[in-house]
Formats: C-alpha cells, structure tokens, sequence
C-alpha cells in the first residue's frame, strides 16, 4: 500500500450568508446558475455546463406545464436510474412549481401499485424498464401520460421546447417541491413533503456543514429517489456550483474507479454501502484519490476508521431524515460513537411517557451506558414542529411526529456528560434479556467489527420462558461460511460487548433483504425471526458462545417450548 500523506478534510466554519442575500427557493438557486460555464453534471465521458443544465431543466419545465392539469395536484414521478434525465426533470418540476416524486424502482407489485398511486400523480417520465415495472399496475396514471426518454421522438420534443429559463411567478418557499418516500425499514413507507424553501434551507445548512465547495466533485451513486442524494449531495452541491457526476446506481467493485476517473471528492452513502465497498478487495492504489469526504449515515465507527486508512477520506456521520434534520451539530471534538452535539437548546432527549428530561448518561470505558433506564429515551426538537411540513395525506402519521407541540423523531439517543448526544437505535432497538437493557445497537457494532461480516443488524426475538433473546442477522461474502467466522470466539474477546449482549440467534445470508437506498429491511427481519429461509446458527448454554446450525428440528423442539409456557403468541 502506498504511503498515507493525505490530510483529513474536517468542516470548515464560515460565515453565513446575511438573510438579505440568501436565494429563497429552489427555482432561484437554479436561474443563478444560468450563464455559469462551470462544469455542473459529468454522466461517463459526457459533460453539461450549469448553464447548460439549467436551459435542459427549462425544457422540461415547459414540458410540464404543458400538459399541466389544473385540475389535480401538480405531481410529477419520475422512474429512472441515476440518470441525467432524472436530474434535468427535478429542475423542470422547480421551474414548474410541479412536485416530483421518485419512483423507487427496487419495489415491484401491489406494494408499488399503493405506494405510488397515493401521490396522485399526473405524468411519468420513465423508460422502457420503469414502463416494464408499472405494467399492469394500477397507479392512476394512463400511458398516455407516460413520457418516455428513451423514445426516438424525444430528443426532438425537447429541442421543440427550448425557452429562456424562467421560472412561474407564484412560486415561493413554500411551493411543494418533492415527495420522498421513506425507506421503509422499520413499517410501511410515507411520502414525506419538501417544499423549495425547505430543500434551499438544507442546501444551505449542508455546504457549511459537509464543506462542499465550487471546488468539490460530487460523486452520486445513492438513488435520486432517497432524500440521502438530493439533501446531502445534489442541492448543496448545486448551491456551491460545484460539480455533480453521476453513476446509474451503486457499485461496490467500481466505486474506487469511478471516484478515480471522475475525479471525485465528495460523496455521499447509506447503509450497507460502505460496507460493501469495505468488502472489495484491497489495491495498491486505493489512496490514489482526490476523495477527501463523505456523508451518510450506519458507518460504525470501525467503519469509518478503515475507510480513513484504506481511502484517505473523512467518513462525516450526522443525524437526519426527509422528515427533518439540523437537530445535531458536527464537532472534531466529539468522542468515537457520538453524532455532536445537539445544535441548540430545543434538542434534547427525554422520557417520551413523562415528556422529562433524560439524566446525562454515565459511560464505562467502552463507551457503553451504564444508567440506560435513566439516561436512553427518545430524540426530540421541542421547536421543530413548526418545520415538518408533514407527510401527503397521511394525519396519523402527522400526529406520531408532532405531539404536545414537540417534534418527535421515533429514535432512541442519550447525551453524556460532557454534552455530546448519541444515536441509540430505532424506537424498537432496547432489548430486555433477563431484567436488563441491551443495545442493540452495540450488539450490531460488535459485529461489524469482523473482517467477514458485511453488514449486521441486531433485534429482539422472545424468548421462550419471559422477555426477550438477543438475535443478530449478518451478511457474509460470497464463498465465506459461518464456519470461516469462527464467530463465537471472535464475540468472546470483545471487551465492550457485555455479558448479555452476544446473540443467541444469528441468522446467515450472502444478500439480507434492504431497501432501495442499500438500508436493512430491519422490521422484516425481526418478523422472520430465526423461522426465515436463510440458515440459523444458535447458542444454546452458557460460557464463551458456541453456535450450531439450527434444524427444522430444533425449531419444532422451540416452538413446542413457547407453547408449554403459554407463550405461543409471542412467537416470531
């Protein structure tokens, strides 16, 4: 491996743009660009200009109103890779005033079917796989208001509408922008509203916060459809008048190549992404970059450690959703395992039963909590509630959000003694084995920490007798085993594991079911439970961890046992 004499590119303070200056809507920040000659989208060998990029999204903004039904709410899907026709649309809908809606192209069927036939949409821009997915779908829109870019009139429709870019006069801040699915990993997803003056908010927040520069090549490979490529990457990028290149979609093998030839800077991941780039073999010229930083969120800290090591690049780990962000403030200072600091006094974590204060959290030397039941409850910004713009016709799942005036995040968090403020896992991510908490969180960390385990995620499964047993689903290589692990062994050495937090259960797959954005589908998984299709590995006794293979068997053998203790019900 050659040499590392890269330096860490850390946050930059600088200053804020005054009130007075700053653009207020999406439309906005694209019409500044026109004239700008700087290279905005790079897609393989072929480059747009941000003028450039701005005089195609006046097409399609033209386009769209066009054929513009007053009549229905102004929605717009788009069904496409990463590609830059995605890109082009997205600025016609904000020259529009038309809502976008990314189709999620990694769901199929009546799932589909209901997913998008809730927005309401009016058109779709696709191609011929996306026309593939919807056929025989009900989602409300005809084929004939089906536009395809891979059509050989399309090229012509576009040129036919070439205009001076412009945008329509009622458009302000508030003008709805984008419906953005959730990813659906822990329930059904929700169309979360983005209005402009929401999205250029972000923008701004995230080229001080991420340090993106005119300066900065941005590196998309997360799906234009997830808030994660349009919050983290494609709006602060477009505000910096940096540059965006594109890839199709995500791709572990050539993720180092294409940052290389693009000469990337910047990207941004979620999930398992990193570690599937981990994954890949290591190369002599892995530090051969211009990387320098990332964003994302689920890189342990581990992660991020090899990644620094192996690439040269800072892996910038934050708290956020399309629902809501700016809730964490980022600090060289923090220690391992911390998101910051809360960004102001309205962020706190609390007892979401009493509304109270949780106490500051008392940590061993592991980083572990040692006074959960005090100090683990729920993330919340006692001011945010005025900025969720809420989800499309969807009130219940308004007033889980908003409560008492509160904006609650459904996350678990604590903060230590010093003021930093910790992620802790999802609402369901406590686990109660034999009257004690166990994060679920540690356990899935641990895990990671294996040079063979791609990704882990660690749930609750009943136990039998009372409360609940530890189970943790890993995704191994291909051509890896379990027994290649050795992982009963490798958990026993772990000195911040605890003696309870090692699982009982581990479910083993070389392709764990994720969503289109590269997140667990971690509710799925803890409702298979270890009665799932892929092998199940258990430890039976105690001392150091011993796992067998589980048979039909030894399931029957449980479920017989849930059921002598009046338990059945409780079975996964």
């Amino acid at each position: 491996m050659p040499t590392h004499a890269m330096t860490r590119k850390l946050p930059r303070s600088r200053p804020q743009v005054p009130d007075d200056e700053r653009l207020e809507t999406i439309a906005d920040m694209l019409l500044a660009r026109v004239g700008d000659e700087h290279p905005g989208l790079l897609d393989g060998e072929t480059k747009w200009t941000w003028d450039e990029v701005v005089r195609e999204s006046a097409a399609r903004a033209a386009w769209l109103e066009e054929l513009r039904d007053p009549a229905r709410p102004f929605h717009v899907g788009i069904l496409l890779e990463n590609h830059p026709e995605f890109l082009f649309w997205l600025g016609g809908g904000a020259l529009a005033g038309a809502t976008v809606v990314g189709i999620n192209n990694t769901r199929s069927g009546e799932y589909l079917e209901q997913e998008v036939r809730h927005t309401e949409l009016q058109l779709v821009v696709t191609d011929a796989a996306g026309t593939d997915l919807l056929d025989g779908l009900d989602i409300g829109v005809p084929q004939d208001r089906f536009i395809r870019i891979d059509e050989t009139t399309y090229a012509d429709e576009v040129v036919a509408r070439r205009t001076e870019p412009r945008r329509r006069p009622e458009i302000d801040a508030t003008t709805q922008m984008l419906l953005l699915f959730t990813s659906g990993t822990t329930g059904a997803s929700k169309a979360v509203r983005c209005s402009q003056g929401r999205l250029l908010g972000l923008a701004y927040q995230n080229t001080a916060k991420y340090d993106i520069t005119r300066d900065d090549v941005s590196y998309c490979s997360m799906p234009l459809f997830h808030g994660n490529a349009l919050m983290g990457l494609w709006a602060p990028t477009a505000l910096a008048g940096g540059t965006i290149a594109l890839t199709r979609k995500f791709s572990a093998s050539r993720f180092i190549d294409e940052c290389r030839a693009y000469g990337a800077t910047y990207f941004t991941y979620v999930g398992k992404a990193i570690g599937y780039i981990l994954g890949t073999p290591e190369r002599d010229d892995d530090l051969d970059t211009r990387l320098t930083h990332g964003f994302g969120t689920e890189a342990s800290p581990e992660d991020r450690e090899r990644f620094w090591s192996r690439f040269g690049a800072t892996l910038l780990e934050s708290y956020g959703s399309s629902e809501g962000a700016g809730m964490v403030a980022l600090d060289p200072a923090a220690p391992e395992g911390a998101l910051g600091r809360p960004a102001h006094d309205g962020v706190r974590v609390v007892d979401p039963e009493s509304r109270a204060e949780c106490v500051r959290a008392e940590l061993d030397e592991h980083g572990r909590v040692l006074n959960a039941e005090a100090s683990v409850g729920e993330m919340v910004n006692t001011t945010g509630a005025a900025a969720f713009e809420g989800y499309w016709k969807n009130p219940e799942a308004d007033a889980e959000r908003v409560r008492h005036g509160w904006y609650w995040t459904g996350d678990l968090g604590f903060i230590d003694a010093a003021g930093f403020i910790y992620f802790a896992g999802r609402s369901g991510d406590w686990i109660r084995v034999d009257s004690e908490n166990i994060s679920a969180l540690l356990t899935e960390r641990v895990l990671r920490r294996h040079d063979d385990v791609v990704i882990a995620a660690a749930f609750a499964v009943p136990d039998p007798r009372a409360g609940d047993q530890v189970m943790a689903a890993i995704e191994i290589p291909e051509g890896t085993t379990f027994a290649d692990l050795d992982l009963g062994a490798f958990l026993s050495v772990q000195a911040d594991l605890g003696t309870k937090g090692a699982p009982r259960y581990v479910r083993v797959s070389h392709a764990l079911p994720s969503t289109g954005s590269n997140k667990l589908r971690k509710k799925e998984i803890q409702l298979d439970g270890w009665r799932c299709t892929d092998e199940v590995y258990q430890w039976v006794g105690r001392g150091e961890p011993t796992y067998t293979l589980m048979t039909e068997a030894d399931k029957a053998a449980l479920v017989a046992e849930f059921e002598a203790n009046g338990r059945r019900r409780f079975l996964p």
